[in-house]
Formats: structure tokens, sequence, C-alpha cells
């Protein structure tokens, strides 16, 4: 089969690949039915994740279907339909139990797929603990509506958890990108006071009008001090911190409250600095981290009841064979695109 491969920084390529085959009792074979392209996958390319092995398949944001599961494997049969985790995870070890599955301590454990070892921009990929990786999807929910469960709105969902919102609260999103627009969709669930969304491109922020009248859109030169006039003391109470750079690093902090909460789910491609004297007396909360990809089902389940939909995200479409002309589509940011669906 043709995978789409990572050869070296700078260079992914098409390159033949024998169909994976079961290599422990607890893994499934899936068949990939939709696939898309993720921001990581440009940090692969971009030489920013030192993890990631040359000659790895790309992707890990994917649905599919299940061709053959190992003789451990006893929930998931042929032919279920599922949504595969961006994190494999064993389920058993302490950060698993603790819900911290991004650090699961299993040498196929965190971000493995399309990093690691062989992801989805191919027609078939292995899934490690496919019992935990792999989540059911319901039948009244189409591929399309499930093809972001297992990573970008799971990483929503999961900042949204952590952040600890309340109906009181502002909240500032930073990144109007495909993962920070999943971000909102999941902190709209939690019903906050205001929600204001940050983001230099203006064709972003007319989809974030567009689709959530409700939601305030301001641009970076004028977040901090929109922010500030906008709240009851002096800044967000959660700020979620989505675009990665040097400038919206310090933006979230400067943003906040006195004793708010900011978390950071930016990917940075190098080291930012948080110069703590300026900072001093703000009493600031950080949480960071890569996402703990645990809660697929619910996440199913709030988009069988409606309440999250995706797809408006899903801008354009490619076959697998035209993936390179897809990636240059991303790269780029032209002709509105969000994300791409590789059939």
């Amino acid at each position: 089969m043709k995978a789409y491969t990572y050869i070296r920084k700078g260079l992914f390529e098409f390159r033949e690949k024998p169909v994976p085959v079961i290599l422990d009792p607890r893994d499934a074979v899936v068949e990939v039915i939709l696939s898309s392209i993720c921001t990581s996958d440009l940090h692969i390319k971009e030489g920013f994740v030192p993890r990631a092995v040359p000659g790895v398949t790309i992707g890990h944001e994917m649905v599919g279907r299940i061709v053959e599961v190992g003789s451990a494997v006893k929930h998931l049969a042929a032919g279920d339909r599922v949504s595969v985790n961006v994190e494999t995870f064993c389920g058993e070890c302490f950060f698993c139990r603790h819900g911290f599955v991004n650090n699961c301590t299993d040498p196929d454990g965190g971000w493995a797929l399309g990093c690691r070892i062989d992801g989805g921009q191919a027609r078939y990929v292995r899934v490690p603990h496919a019992e935990q990786g792999l989540t059911r999807i319901p039948d009244s929910v189409s591929d399309s509506e499930a093809l972001f469960v297992g990573d970008i709105l799971a990483t929503g969902f999961w900042a949204t958890r952590i952040s600890e919102i309340s109906e009181e609260d502002t909240v500032l999103i930073i990144g109007a990108g495909s993962t920070g627009l999943c971000t909102l969709l999941c902190v709209m669930l939690k019903h906050p006071a205001h929600i204001i969304v940050c983001e230099k491109s203006e064709t972003r922020a007319r989809f974030v009008r567009e689709h959530y009248p409700e939601v305030e859109v301001v641009a970076p030169e004028e977040c901090v001090e929109y922010v500030r006039k906008r709240s009851a003391h002096g800044g967000a109470d959660r700020v979620i911190e989505v675009a990665g750079s040097e400038a919206t690093f310090r933006m979230a902090w400067e943003a906040a409250r006195p004793n708010a909460v900011v978390t950071i789910v930016a990917m940075y491609d190098k080291p930012q600095m948080l110069p703590l004297p300026d900072m001093y007396g703000k009493n600031l909360t950080f949480k960071t981290g890569g996402v703990d990809g645990c809660d697929a089902r619910e996440i199913l389940r709030l988009i069988e009841a409606g309440k999250i939909d995706t797809t408006p995200l899903i801008t354009h479409r490619f076959p697998l064979e035209r993936i390179e002309e897809a990636y240059r589509l991303f790269e780029s940011r032209a002709d509105g695109v969000i994300k791409i669906a590789i059939e």
C-alpha cells in the first residue's frame, strides 16, 4: 500500500509499505475511511518533534473500520466503525489510572501513531492497545462528524476540562485555528458569561463571527485592553492559549486577571520565558501539556446528542493520492482552509 511517510526534516513523500498485521494480542488493524492533516504533522515536517522517527507513516487523526483484532481484544470486532485516538495507552499504569494517558509508560504509550509508529495517512493502520485507543462510533454519527474526536476535539475537551470553567467566567481563547475552534465548541458547553476569541487572521475571525455570533472576536493588538475592559476583575478568569507564538504566550498571562487559570494548549517551536518579576503578585495557575485523550466516548455522546458539530471545520476534501496537494494548501492557509478531510 502507499503510505505518506516522514523521510527527513522538510520532506514527506509516498512510500510503498506492506499492509500492517497484528503484532500483539491487544492490537487491531483498521481500514482508514477518513484522515486529516494536523498542525502537529507540520511540526514533524519542520523538525520540531524530536521524537518523530524518520520512515514513519504520518497521520494520527482518523476514523475507520476494523478489519482484524488481536486475541486479547474482547469489546471490539471486525466491522466496527471506530474513531482512532491520537494517543495509544495501556489503561493500567499509574498515569493511565489517573487519566493522564498522554504520559502512559507503555513503550507504545502517548502520542505514538504517526510519530513513533506508523499512522493513518495510508489505507490501513495498526493500532496498539485497541480497546483504549479505538472508540466505536454510534450509527447515527457520520464519519465526518467523528473525524476530529480522537485529536483536536479531544484537545479542546481536555483543555476545557482542566480550565475549570464556571458560568460566571470570562474566557479568552487565543487562536481560532482548527484546535482553537474545537476548544471554543467545548467551552461553549460550559455556558460561561463571556467568551472572547483572539485571532489575527481576518478569514478565521470572520468564520467565528458567522458561525458563533454570540462569541466576541478581537484582533491581537487590541486583545489585552479589550479583555480587561470587558472583564469584571481586570482580566479574563480563564485563558486558553492555542496559537503558539511568543507574542500569544505573553498575551495569555497579560490578559489574565489575578488568580486566573492559564491553560497552554499550543505547541511551540522554541522555549518560552515566564518573566516572573513582571508577573509577581498575579498568582496565576498555569496548566500545560499534551492532550489526555481519554474522553472519546463522552465526546461522541455529545455529538450524537447534537451538542457538538465540527463538520463546518472541514473546508476541503482530497483523495489520498492527492495528499501532497492537500498539504500545500494546508500549509499556505489559502482559500479559507481550516481542516482537510483525506478520503
